[in-house]
């Protein structure tokens, strides 16, 4: 494992475009994020393969591609920095229940990045590899519970003799951490409505400072019975006093206000061991992946579910999955020998046929890379073309599955129904890309797809984005040194001010004074380039903004005005194929 360029093993997947020009990324992007709310952008995971883009940002629009390609570059940045050497290829993970669509999305990215993607690998799968490879067992059964910040994957692996397979995967791309996270914001700000009668939802700054106090408390509740929560000077009320948000949240009181939360991640888990055929007592050994299985009840499931097996301690749940990518590169690359790795396609493939019929070519769990051909024919007479409408999911009929996909087959000699004789074939890669063709057996006419899903970059676009985000890395490199203290020197700022202007009445004439002229120091540094300057300022400003702190408590103590904190006394800032109907009726037989 490589640490980053702020010495962290980890970088949150968080990209923020500062005001100035410069685009952040991982633990610099979060910790601006309660200034510039609009222009950060967070677990874009769950919106890879689709539709989303950002608010328009200086006039642009961003795809998640392009987001989540700002990690992967980051990424890529520091480990040449690390190894002394260009990084050209990757093997990326994605949840196991990912979709085709975000497959490719995520492949885009990468080739954004400027990164030649060698295979994209489902995370559990990964995860089994870095796992089960140091076993000197012969065969072993390894279930992989993946919980993430946004996505949630629960798969059963069978390990023996060099071999990885997975033998049944399911999963939920709609909930992770941040779910947790958001009931932790919940509590708080109906507390606080109920205490005070503000609605902090519609104070963005307040939001996000509440979002990151919500993160810390979850992780403190993972080896604490309470966390403390306290954040001074969340709003002001009617009169302009300042409100402080001071609460306890129990682990109990946790569990309580999240259990359907984790009540979602029965049914995958029961989902996989039917799939794969196998009872629990068959299980040898429990993976846990993702930060968010540090959670306490997370654990608990675990071992109900599994009869009360306890989950390996022995593997890092932030870390295993990095691990088990760079074993699929090792082998990839030939460095490491002798390991099959063989994966999954997480959902059913088929084609619609007459009365919007789900025909499958390629059932769920299906070991890739895989190749099925089926014999389709007209479902009318003296047809010249078929529309082959590509589907994906479980379900019987086509209107309840995703369309992933459409192309026409044409150039049909007409004849009766049901005597022209149409192959399709359906061709999945190892990276779980689907490869669709239709071949008319008496003309040899033939139509083939790459289901991309929708929406789909073309290669210009995608070249435009590799353009793109070149230059920006470009400058990123340029300013790094300086962001970090800019960003910390307006983020101090701008609290700062709000503070004074929130509490005028009630700051003594020489804190005041003294804060002012601090401030004024700040900005005028802010405007040159000097970073020792900046940084001086900074510590000048935090110095003389304690005062403020000071001063507003003793007010509160001595008039009963506003809301004080035991905590916050001395805390002055918290900075941190789309088809008609005709079409479907036209459908193959």
């Amino acid at each position: 494992m490589i640490a980053n360029s702020e010495g962290s093993r980890t970088t949150p997947s968080v990209v923020a475009f500062a005001k100035n020009g410069e685009v952040l990324v991982g633990q610099s992007a979060k910790n601006q994020a309660v200034t510039n709310v609009d222009r950060t952008i967070r677990s874009v995971k769950r919106h890879i393969g689709t539709t989303w883009t950002t608010s328009e940002i200086d006039g642009k629009k961003y795809t998640p591609q392009e987001i989540s390609a700002r990690v992967l570059m980051k990424l890529k940045r520091d480990a040449e920095a690390y190894l002394g050497e260009e990084i050209t290829d990757a093997v990326i993970t994605v949840p196991a229940y990912f979709e085709d669509a975000q497959r490719q999305a995520t492949k885009e990215a990468g080739q954004i990045a400027g990164l030649n993607v060698l295979r994209i690998v489902n995370e559990p799968t990964a995860a089994a590899l870095a796992y089960g490879l140091d076993k000197g067992e012969k065969e072993q059964t390894i279930l992989v519970f993946d919980l993430g910040g946004g996505t949630f994957d629960v798969s059963l692996l069978e390990i023996g003799e060099g071999v990885v397979e997975v033998r049944a995967t399911s999963g939920d791309n709609h909930l992770g951490g941040d779910d947790w996270d958001q009931r932790i914001v919940d509590w708080l700000v109906e507390r606080f409505k109920s205490s005070n009668g503000i609605d902090l939802t519609k104070d963005k700054m307040a939001l996000q400072r509440i979002r990151e106090a919500a993160e810390k408390a979850k992780i403190e509740l993972s080896s604490s019975m309470n966390a403390s929560i306290n954040l001074p000077y969340i709003t002001v009320d009617a009169d302009k006093n300042p409100l402080f948000l001071d609460e306890t949240l129990s682990r109990a009181e946790f569990q309580r206000i999240t259990a359907d939360l984790l009540d979602r991640t029965r049914a995958p888990f029961n989902s996989v061991i039917k799939d794969a055929g196998i009872s629990v007592g068959d299980i040898d050994h429990v993976v846990l992946v993702g930060g968010s299985t540090r959670m306490p009840a997370v654990a608990e499931l675990v071992k109900e579910l599994t009869g009360g097996k306890e989950p390996n301690k022995g593997v890092n749940p932030d870390e295993v999955v990095a691990v088990g990518a760079s074993l699929q590169a090792g082998v990839l690359k030939g460095e490491v020998k002798d390991v099959l790795l063989l994966d999954v396609t997480p959902l059913s493939l088929g084609i619609e046929t007459k009365g919007g019929i789900m025909t499958t070519l390629i059932e769920r769990n299906t070991t890739i890379p895989t190749k099925k051909t089926e014999i389709v024919t007209t479902a009318g007479d003296n047809y010249t073309s078929v529309p082959i409408l590509v589907f994906q999911g479980e379900r019987a009929m086509t209107a309840e599955n995703t369309l992933l996909g459409r192309f026409e087959l044409t150039g049909i000699a007409p004849a009766p129904r049901g005597v022209p004789r149409i192959e399709v074939t359906f061709d999945i890669d190892a990276n779980g890309i689907v490869q669709v063709s239709a071949k008319d057996l008496g003309t040899g006419r033939e139509q083939s797809m790459t289901v991309t899903g929708r929406p789909t970059l073309s290669t210009e676009d995608i070249e435009r984005m590799v353009r793109d985000a070149e230059a920006h890395a470009e400058q990123d490199r340029r300013r790094r040194a300086e962001a970090e203290v800019r960003n910390q020197a307006e983020t101090l700022v701008h609290q700062t001010e709000k503070v004074i202007k929130d509490n005028d009445d009630k700051l003594p004439e020489d804190v005041r004074t003294k804060v002012k002229t601090a401030i004024d120091e700040a900005n005028e540094a802010l405007t040159g380039s000097d970073i020792a300057a900046i940084r001086a300022a900074v510590t000048t400003l935090t110095t003389e903004s304690q005062a403020i702190g000071r001063a507003l408590y003793a007010t509160a103590n001595t008039t009963g005005a506003g809301g004080a904190s035991s905590a916050g006394g001395d805390e002055v800032l918290d900075a941190d194929i789309v088809d008609d109907d005709q079409a479907r009726q036209r459908g193959a037989g």
